[in-house]
C-alpha cells in the first residue's frame, strides 16, 4: 500500500519530466484522428489542404532553420575540445561503426527480399506509376559527393550543394544545405583553433556561446512541436489520394518494415550491449522523443536538435562525443536508407522477372552502401540514390516511379532507424573512447578553459578553498550548488 501510494505521488513528476514525449504521442494520435475525419467529411480543395497543413509546415521550417548554426557550432566546439590525435581516433571509430552497421543493414535487406520475394507474384504493369524518376549518373553522383566535401564557397554551402546536370564537367547547384562540406570545414577549423591555444580562445568562446544560444532556441521550438505535429500528420493523411496502392505494394512494404524492425530492435541493440554492456532498450527509451520526431518529419538532419537533447540530457552521453559524432552520423550514417535501397532494387528486379546472380547481388550491396552515404538527410533523398542502385544492375531508372507512391511512408520508418543508429553510435564510441576521455580529464588543470565548462562566479569573500567539479573534460571552481541541475560528479 505504501509503495503504491509512493508510486502515485511520483506520477506527477514523471509526467512533468516527460511532458514533451507524452504530448508528442498525443499529438500524433490527434493528428491521425483529425486527418481521417477531415478526409472523410471535409471535402477540401487543394488550396484548402495547403492552408490546413500550414502549422505543420512552420514546424519543419523552424527545425530546418536551426540545422546550420547547430552543425557549425557543435562540430567546431566538439573538435576543438579534443586533442587532434584523440579526435582522429574518435572519428575513425565512428566511421567504422557506421560502415559496419550499414553493411549489416544491406545484407539483412537482401536476405529478407530474396526469401520473401514480394515482387514475384506481381508484374510491373499491374502497379500504377507515380511521378518521374530523377536523372542521375552513377559516376557523376560519386564525384558530386567529393565535390560537396570541398565546397568552393563556404557561404554558398549553407544553402546549396553541387549537382552535375546534362553531363557537364562544371555542374549546377541545387538547393539544400551542403552538410558534408560544412562538416569537413568545421572539422578542420575546430582542429586548427584547438591548436592555437590562447589565440584561438576568442573563437572557441564565440562558437560555444552560439551553441548554447542554439540549444535554447531548440527548447523554444520544442514547445511548439506538438501543435505542429498534429497538422503535419493530419495534412499528410488528407494529401494521400490513392490508398489502393498500399494494398498492391503491401508485401513489399511489409518486407522493408520487417527489415527495419529487425535491424533496430535486434541488431543495433545487440551491438550496443556487446560493446557497452548496458541495457540498450533503456537507452532507446531515452531517445524516444528524437525517434518520434524522426518518424513524423522524415528528416534526420531536421531531427538533429532533438537528437542532441535526448542523447545529452536523457542518456547522459559526454558532450565531447555527441557534438562530434551526431552531425557526422546525420550526414553519412543511413542504415535504414541502405536497407530500403537493397530491398527496393531487388523488388523491382523481381517485378521485371530478372534473375539476379551473385555478382549482381554483391553489386547491389556495395552500391546501396555507397549510395546511402551520399544520401542527404532530407525527406525522400533515398529516391535519388535509388536510381544509382538500379543503374548499377542494368534496371531502367524510370522503374523507381513504381514505389514513389508509398515512399513517403517508408521514408519515415527508415529515418527513425537512421536516427537510432546515430544515437547508439554515440554510446558505442563513448565506451570505446573511455580511456582517451579519462586521460584528458586527468591532464586537465583547475580552471582549464574548456568550451563545455560552465562559467563560474567569484564570490565577494575570496575563498581559498573550493570544491572542484568535473564537467565534460575540465575542472571548474564550484562555490555554490547552482550547477546541481547538470550531470556532474563531484569529488
Amino acid at each position: 500500500m505504501a509503495r503504491a501510494l509512493k508510486k502515485g505521488l511520483l506520477c506527477p513528476s514523471v509526467v512533468r519530466k516527460n511532458w514533451l514525449l507524452l504530448s508528442t504521442v498525443a499529438a500524433v494520435l490527434a493528428g491521425i484522428g483529425i486527418g481521417v475525419l477531415v478526409r472523410e467529411y471535409g471535402k477540401l480543395s487543394n488550396l484548402d489542404k495547403v492552408y490546413f497543413a500550414f502549422p505543420g509546415e512552420l514546424l519543419m521550417r523552424m527545425l530546418k532553420l536551426i540545422i546550420l548554426p547547430l552543425i557549425i557550432s557543435s562540430m567546431i566546439t566538439g573538435v576543438a575540445a579534443l586533442d587532434s590525435s584523440i579526435s582522429g581516433k574518435i572519428g575513425l571509430r565512428a566511421v567504422v561503426y557506421y560502415f559496419c552497421t550499414t553493411v549489416i543493414a544491406v545484407i539483412l535487406g537482401i536476405v529478407l527480399v530474396v526469401t520473401i520475394k514480394p515482387g514475384v507474384t506481381q508484374k510491373a504493369s499491374e502497379i500504377d506509376r507515380v511521378g518521374s524518376s530523377p536523372e542521375v549518373n552513377t559516376v557523376d553522383a560519386m564525384l558530386d559527393l567529393l565535390r560537396n566535401m570541398f565546397p568552393e564557397n563556404l557561404v554558398q554551402a549553407c544553402f546549396q550543394q553541387n549537382k552535375t546536370q546534362e553531363y557537364k564537367i562544371v555542374g549546377m547547384y541545387s538547393n539544400g544545405i551542403n552538410a558534408l562540406g560544412l562538416i569537413v570545414f568545421c572539422l578542420v577549423f575546430g582542429i586548427v583553433i584547438g591548436k592555437m591555444g590562447e589565440k584561438g580562445q576568442v573563437l572557441m568562446d564565440f562558437f560555444n556561446a552560439l551553441n548554447e544560444a542554439t540549444m535554447r532556441i531548440v527548447q523554444i521550438i520544442m514547445w511548439y512541436m506538438p501543435v505542429g505535429i498534429v497538422f503535419l500528420v493530419a495534412g499528410k493523411i488528407i494529401e494521400v489520394e490513392d490508398w489502393e496502392i498500399f494494398r498492391k505494394l503491401g508485401l513489399y512494404m511489409a518486407t522493408v518494415i520487417s527489415g527495419l524492425a529487425i535491424h533496430s530492435s535486434i541488431i543495433l541493440p545487440l551491438i550496443y550491449f556487446i560493446i557497452v554492456r548496458k541495457n540498450p532498450f533503456q537507452f532507446a527509451m531515452g531517445m524516444a522523443q528524437a525517434l518520434l520526431t524522426a518518424l513524423m518529419i522524415s528528416s534526420s538532419s531536421a531531427t538533429l536538435p532533438v537528437t542532441f537533447r535526448c542523447a545529452e540530457e536523457k542518456n547522459l552521453i559526454d558532450k565531447r562525443i555527441t557534438r562530434f559524432v551526431l552531425p557526422v552520423g546525420a550526414t553519412i550514417n543511413m542504415d535504414g536508407t541502405a536497407l530500403y535501397e537493397a530491398v527496393a532494387a531487388i523488388f523491382i528486379a523481381q517485378l521485371n522477372d530478372l534473375e539476379l546472380d551473385i555478382g549482381q547481388i554483391v553489386t547491389i550491396s556495395v552500391t546501396a552502401t555507397a549510395a546511402s552515404i551520399g544520401a542527404a538527410g532530407v525527406p525522400q533523398a533515398g529516391l535519388v540514390t535509388m536510381v544509382i542502385v538500379l543503374s548499377a544492375i542494368g534496371l531502367p531508372a524510370e522503374d523507381v516511379t513504381l514505389i514513389i507512391a508509398v515512399d513517403w511512408l517508408l521514408d519515415r520508418f527508415r529515418t527513425m532507424v537512421n536516427v537510432l543508429g546515430d544515437a547508439f553510435g554515440t554510446g558505442v564510441v563513448e565506451k570505446l573512447s573511455k580511456k582517451e576521455l579519462e586521460q584528458m580529464d586527468v591532464t586537465s588543470e583547475v580552471n582549464i578553459v574548456n568550451p563545455f565548462a560552465l562559467e563560474t562566479t567569484i564570490l565577494d569573500n575570496d575563498e581559498t578553498q573550493a570544491k572542484k567539479s568535473y564537467i565534460n573534460g575540465g575542472f571548474a571552481i564550484d562555490k555554490s550548488d547552482t550547477i546541481s541541475f547538470t550531470q556532474t560528479s563531484q569529488f
